[in-house]
């Protein structure tokens, strides 16, 4: 939490962020991902300075745990001094026992961010999907609640301006965009008329365009001109069995197939599973993970 202090901003974690996203594709399945295809409501976890503090909280923690479909959990949330902005203990249930941090008593609008996220944790335990290490398994906890529905809370959580700063999640504004957006192409929603930070709505622009770059790479059909002329360069390379000069951030590679013919390897845009297709010209394909068709030249 930031609060007071620097924001991180840029996309510092985005490698991991989309291993996250093809993780919870694999665990979860498409159907399952398909569940959320509507995000939590504003009205649902609203909260103003007149409502009760613990039974406010209590509400909009049921309202999360019905979004994420736990109907057997049942959250106790409290307040306390601390160093972060929530924790969560994460025991075998049903009941879980959510602290939330004492300054959530005065930012009260707050509350439902930090509560998705910590509610999360209990999802991605109860399903069994985590990454090795504090910082990357908290990564995919703030990618998970985007992507499945309540993340842009906590984008809308970001304020920063001269004077003061808070932010919420490890994710940064533009990583929180970015997600919003991934999950925006795939189900037509568009977030950013709920957010009433218009620092988030300038992160969630920005993280928009990082994602339209995904379904800019070739060998897809949306590449740039730029990008289909380095492609065809390295295409020509490895066909006559040189090193493939591509730039070191280059989304694809070239190996032989099994048969012998060339194929080349790239990522999905919507899953980032890498997808292997062959080099002949015009392919359309199918992501097996996420089911997305990719119109490629290849």
């Amino acid at each position: 939490m930031a609060n007071g202090g620097p924001v991180e901003h840029g996309y510092p974690h985005l490698e991991t962020v989309r291993d996250a996203v093809t993780a919870l594709y694999k665990r979860l399945s498409y159907d399952t991902i398909h569940q959320f295809a509507a995000s939590v409501a504003p009205a649902d976890v609203a909260f103003c300075d007149a409502d009760d503090l613990h039974l406010g909280a209590q509400r909009v923690a049921r309202e999360l745990v019905r979004h994420y479909r736990l109907p057997d959990a049942r959250m106790i949330v409290a307040f306390r001094e601390m160093e972060h902005a929530a924790n969560v203990e994460l025991t075998a249930g049903p009941e879980y026992f959510v602290e939330l941090n004492d300054r959530f008593r005065r930012h009260r609008r707050d509350i439902g961010a930090a509560l998705a996220h910590e509610i999360m944790h209990v999802y991605l335990h109860r399903v069994g999907l985590s990454f090795p290490g504090t910082r990357d398994n908290e990564i995919l906890t703030d990618t998970a609640t985007a992507y499945l529905g309540a993340g842009w809370l906590l984008l809308d959580a970001y304020r920063e301006d001269a004077a003061s700063s808070q932010k919420l999640g490890y994710l940064t504004p533009e990583e929180f965009g970015y997600v919003l957006a991934k999950r925006a192409l795939v189900f037509g929603e568009d977030p950013s008329v709920w957010f009433t930070s218009a620092q988030a709505f300038t992160a969630y622009v920005k993280g928009m365009a990082r994602a339209r770059q995904d379904e800019e790479q070739p060998p897809l059909t949306g590449a740039g001109w730029a990008g289909r002329r380095r492609y065809a360069r390295d295409r020509h390379r490895a066909q006559d069995h040189r090193p493939v000069a591509a730039a070191g951030e280059s989304p694809y590679a070239f190996a032989p197939g099994p048969g012998g013919p060339l194929r080349v390897t790239f990522p999905c845009p919507t899953c980032h599973q890498r997808i292997r297709v062959p080099v002949k010209g015009r392919v359309r394909a199918r992501c097996g993970l996420c089911r997305t068709v990719l119109e490629c030249d290849t």
